[in-house]
C-alpha cells in the first residue's frame, strides 16, 4: 500500500472517530506538502469543519494528533488554517521504494480482454510530397498518445489514412510526365517520396508562369487560373483516375510505390509505427455508399441539382455538402467511409483522430454525422485537436518548396548532437560506431522532446538550436543524466556493490523528496492519458532527473560506508534510471547506456 493511501485511509478512521463523518478513504484529497511548510502530504479538511463546528485550524490540529498517536507512519504535523501538514515517518519511505522496485511494470496498467478497444489515427500524409515538421509533430504526438493509453489499460490501434487520390495527386502525376525525364528514384539518388515532391513543386511553378501569362494578356487572377491548360490537363487526368483508365492508372501506383517506400524510411527513422493503413481510394466509395444509404433513410437530402446535404440546423451548424452534382466526393465522405471500414475491421469503443487545430470544425461536423449515420462511437469520437508548429522563418508551403523536410531535420538534428557531443566532451571514450549509435539516439530525443514537452493545444516555435542544449529541459538533458544513472550502477557492480537491506536506513530529506517523486509516476500517466497530454508525461521526467540531480549532488553514493544507506542510494539509482526510460519510452525516446 502506498503511503498515499496508508495516510487517507488514517484521515478516514480519524474523521469517523473524532467527528462522526464516515468518508471514504478515496475521497481524502491529499497534495504535496508546498516547499515553505514542513511537511511531506498536506491533507485538505474543510470537508469536516462543519460537522465538527471548530475552525479550520483547529480541524487540522485535531486530526493531526490523532494521526500522531494511531498512525505510526505519520510522525508529525502542522496546521496551516485548512490544511494539516504530515511529516511521514521517514523510514516509512522505505517500503513505497520496496514496492516500486518490486513492479517492473511500475506505473503500467495491463489491458485485459474486456478492456476499451481505443484507435488512434495519426500521420495523414498525402502522396504528392515528402513528411514535413508539421508532420513530425503529428506523428509523435499520435504515437505518444497511443502509447499512453495504452500504459493506461486500454487496447489500442495504432492506424494512418493515406490521401492517395484527388487533384493534388494528379498535379505531381503530370509534372513527372511533362518534366522529369523519366526519372527513377534510384536514377536520381533521392528517395521517392522526395522525387515526387519535386515534381509537385515544377508543377506549381508551371502553373504561376501559365496564370502570369494569362493576367498579362488582360485576365484576372481567378479567371486565369480557371483558363489555365496545366491545370485543365491535370483535372483530365483526375477523370480518367476516377473511370479506371489503365494509363493513369498504372502510373499512380508506379509512384505511390516509390512514395510509399520513402514514407516507410522516414516512419523507420522517427521511430512510430501503424497496426493498420487506409487509403483514400479504397476508402471514399464506401463513404458514398455510406452518404446515399443515408438519403434512402431520409437521414440526409438531395437538392435540384443533384447534390446530397445533411441539414445540421438543428444542431448549431450549416448544411454540408457530402456529394457533388457530378456524384464526386469530397473529404467528409471519405472519412465516412473510412468509419464504416475501421468498424467493420475492428470493435471500436472509442475514436481519436490527431489533426491539427484547423480541422476543429470538420470533426464537429463528423461527429453528428457518424451519430447520425448509426456508428455508436460517433458522438463521442475525441479531435485531438492540436496547435501548429512555426518557424522562426514564418510558415511553411509545399507548392513552393519552402518546407522543412522531415528527414532533412532528423539528419541535422543527428549531425547538431554529434557536433555538441564532441565539443563538450560529452561521448569521449566512445568507439566511432558508438559515438554515432549515441548521436542517433541523442539527436533524435532532442527533436521529440522539444516538440512534446509543449501542451499540445498551443501553436509553438521550433527551434533546433535550444532542443539540442544539455542543459535546461531538454531531451538531452534527460538522457544525459540516464547515461550517469547507469554509469554509477555500473561503477558500483564493479567495485562489487550491489543493492541489499535498506530497511534500516533513515532516509534523508533529498532521498524522501525523490521517492516521493517516483511515487507519482502512476497518478502522472493517469492523467496524461485522461487529458492526452504526452507534455505531462515529458515534464514529469524532467521534474524527475531535476530531483535525481539534487540527490546525487546531496548524497554521495559510491563513497557511502553505511551498507543500509549504500544500499538505499543504489536502488534509488535503479529505480529512477527504470523510470525515466519508461516515461521517455511513452514519449517514443530512446536512452543511452553511455554518453
Amino acid at each position: 500500500m502506498s503511503i498515499d493511501n496508508i495516510i487517507q485511509e488514517a484521515v478516514s478512521r480519524a474523521v469517523k472517530e473524532l467527528y462522526g463523518v464516515d468518508t471514504p478513504a478515496g475521497e481524502v484529497v491529499l497534495q504535496a506538502t508546498r516547499r515553505e511548510f514542513e511537511g511531506n502530504l498536506t491533507v485538505v479538511v474543510f470537508p469536516w469543519v462543519k460537522a465538527a463546528r471548530r475552525a479550520p485550524e483547529q480541524v487540522a490540529a485535531a486530526i493531526g494528533e490523532w494521526l500522531v498517536a494511531n498512525e505510526p507512519a505519520v510522525k508529525g504535523f502542522n496546521a496551516v488554517k485548512g490544511f494539516l501538514n504530515i511529516v511521514v515517518e521517514p523510514r516509512a519511505w522505505n517500503g513505497v521504494l520496496a514496492a516500486i522496485a518490486a513492479d517492473p511494470s511500475y506505473g503500467f496498467t495491463e489491458a485485459g480482454a474486456d478492456a476499451p478497444l481505443v484507435m488512434v489515427e495519426y500521420s495523414s500524409p498525402n502522396t504528392n510530397k515528402p513528411l514535413h515538421l508539421g508532420h513530425v509533430r503529428n506523428n509523435l504526438l499520435g504515437y505518444s498518445l497511443a502509447q499512453i493509453l495504452a500504459a493506461c489499460g486500454n487496447r489500442v490501434v495504432k492506424t494512418n489514412i493515406v490521401n492517395d487520390r484527388g487533384i493534388h495527386i494528379c498535379k505531381s502525376m503530370l509534372a513527372w510526365q511533362k518534366w522529369a525525364g523519366g526519372a527513377t528514384p534510384e536514377s536520381r539518388g533521392v528517395k521517392g517520396d522526395h522525387l515526387i515532391g519535386d515534381c509537385y513543386v515544377d508543377f506549381d511553378r508551371h502553373f504561376k508562369a501559365e496564370v502570369k501569362e494569362l493576367m498579362d494578356k488582360g485576365m484576372t487572377e481567378d479567371q486565369a487560373k480557371e483558363a489555365s491548360p496545366l491545370m485543365a490537363e491535370a483535372r483530365e487526368m483526375l477523370r480518367r483516375w476516377e473511370d479506371g483508365d489503365p494509363e493513369v492508372r498504372a502510373l499512380w501506383e508506379r509512384m505511390n510505390g516509390w512514395v510509399y517506400a520513402g514514407f516507410d524510411d522516414t516512419y523507420r527513422r522517427m521511430g512510430v509505427d501503424f497496426d493498420k493503413i487506409y487509403y483514400e481510394s479504397q476508402t471514399y466509395l464506401e463513404g458514398k455508399a455510406k452518404v446515399l444509404e443515408g438519403l434512402d433513410k431520409g437521414l440526409l437530402y438531395r437538392r435540384d441539382d443533384g447534390s446530397v446535404w445533411a441539414d445540421l440546423t438543428a444542431e448549431g451548424l450549416d448544411h454540408k455538402l457530402l456529394l457533388r452534382a457530378d456524384g464526386t466526393s469530397v473529404y467528409m465522405t471519405q472519412d465516412i467511409g473510412t468509419a464504416k471500414m475501421r468498424y467493420d475491421d475492428y470493435p471500436i469503443d472509442r475514436m481519436i483522430y490527431v489533426v491539427g487545430n484547423e480541422q476543429n470544425y470538420h470533426f464537429q461536423v463528423l461527429s453528428l454525422l457518424l451519430d447520425r449515420l448509426g456508428f455508436s462511437w460517433g458522438k463521442d469520437l475525441v479531435h485531438f485537436s492540436y496547435g501548429m508548429v512555426e518557424l522562426p522563418t514564418g510558415k511553411m508551403k509545399s507548392r513552393e518548396g519552402t518546407v522543412v523536410d522531415a528527414d532533412d531535420l532528423m539528419a541535422s538534428m543527428v549531425a547538431d548532437a554529434r557536433r555538441v557531443s564532441d565539443e563538450m566532451g560529452k561521448i569521449q571514450g566512445l568507439t566511432d560506431e558508438e559515438k554515432d549509435a549515441v548521436a542517433e539516439i541523442v539527436g533524435l530525443g532532442a527533436l521529440k522532446y522539444f516538440l512534446l514537452k509543449v501542451d499540445p493545444r498551443k501553436n509553438m516555435m521550433f527551434n533546433p538550436a535550444e532542443s539540442i542544449d544539455f542543459n535546461g529541459n531538454t531531451g538531452p538533458f534527460i538522457q544525459y543524466t540516464y547515461a550517469r544513472m547507469r554509469s554509477v550502477l555500473r561503477r558500483a557492480a564493479e567495485a562489487g556493490h550491489t543493492a541489499g537491506d535498506y530497511s534500516a536506513a533513515v532516509p534523508c530529506e533529498r532521498e524522501i523528496a525523490l521517492i516521493q517523486r517516483l511515487a507519482d509516476f502512476p497518478s502522472t500517466v493517469a492523467e496524461a492519458g485522461r487529458s492526452f497530454s504526452p507534455a505531462l508525461i515529458a515534464n514529469y521526467a524532467y521534474d524527475l532527473v531535476k530531483e535525481y540531480n539534487q540527490f546525487y549532488h546531496d548524497c554521495p553514493i559510491l563513497r557511502e560506508t553505511d551498507p543500509a544507506l549504500l544500499s538505499l542510494r543504489l536502488t534509488l539509482t535503479e529505480v529512477t534510471a527504470r523510470t525515466v526510460a519508461a516515461a521517455m519510452g511513452l514519449l517514443g525516446i530512446s536512452v543511452p547506456e553511455r554518453m
